[in-house]
Formats: structure tokens, sequence, C-alpha cells
């Protein structure tokens, strides 16, 4: 099974490579001895994020996630980064391929299926609804420093 490799960590950053998007594959999320999710990473915990967690996934043609499933505090964002599928919230079946941004409220039913024939690539980022505000937008500082590479 394939791991994820730390490429850098200091103290004010970290980094990490899953490998390459079509190497997903080799990867297999354990959720319990009989819930194996094949082509599913997590990187939160290995960059020590503390705002959020993302995946990424990808979906083989004609598979699915095979459930439903809400959130009880976070939102998610899914971006497609490749393939074709279909993407449902709330009963509404939405087409996605490369490109397509969907987000999700906590409460919203979602599930994802690859109905093309091809790989369905998805980045998936999680964080807690309702907590960007109007101040946050303007948190960046410009520093007026040279780049020196």
């Amino acid at each position: 099974m394939k791991q994820v490799a730390t490429v850098a960590d200091g103290r004010n950053f970290s980094a990490i490579s899953v490998g390459k998007l079509n190497e997903l594959n080799e990867y297999v999320l354990e959720l319990g001895p009989d819930v194996k999710i094949p082509g599913k990473v997590f990187g939160g915990a290995a960059l020590h994020a503390t705002g959020g967690e993302f995946s990424f996934q990808v979906f083989q043609p004609g598979t699915e996630t095979g459930f439903l499933h809400t959130h009880k505090q976070h939102e998610e964002l899914y971006f497609f980064l490749s393939g074709r599928g279909e993407f449902q919230v709330d009963g509404e079946v939405i087409p996605v391929a490369e490109g397509s941004v969907v987000r999700v409220a906590p409460a919203g039913e979602r599930s994802v299926r690859n109905n093309g024939t091809e790989p369905l690539v998805m980045l998936c980022v999680q964080y807690r609804a309702h907590t960007f505000t109007e101040a946050d937008a303007a948190d960046g500082n410009i520093l007026q420093k040279p780049v020196v590479w």
C-alpha cells in the first residue's frame, strides 16, 4: 500500500507528496475491518494542518462512493481534476468533469460516481462551516522584501 511522503518540514510549513494522481489507486483507506476505500488518501495529519482536512480520491470507471454521507459541522469543497462522473446532493444529480467544483453544506446528503470511461480524480477540502468572515478575506500581508530563489 502506498504511503504519503514528507518532502519538507519547518517551523512555519510542511510539505508532502501523495505521488502521481494516476497512482492514487495504490492507496487504500481503512475505516474499519470491513470498510476499505480504494484510491483514497487523506493529507491533513501528514501536513500538521490545524484548520481543515483534505483528501485525494480516484474512482475507476463504473465505481462510486457506495453510500450517502453528511457531516455534523464540516462543509466540503470537491474539486474534480480529471475524468467525468456525477455528484449527487440531496437527490439532485450534477454532472462533473475536470474543472468542476461542488460545495456541500454539512447537512447535504452526498455521493459520487464515475459513469465515464476514464478514472475520475477529485480533491476534497473539508473545513468547519460558517467560520470564514469578511475580515478573513483581508487576512493576507504582502511583505516589503524581495523574493530570493
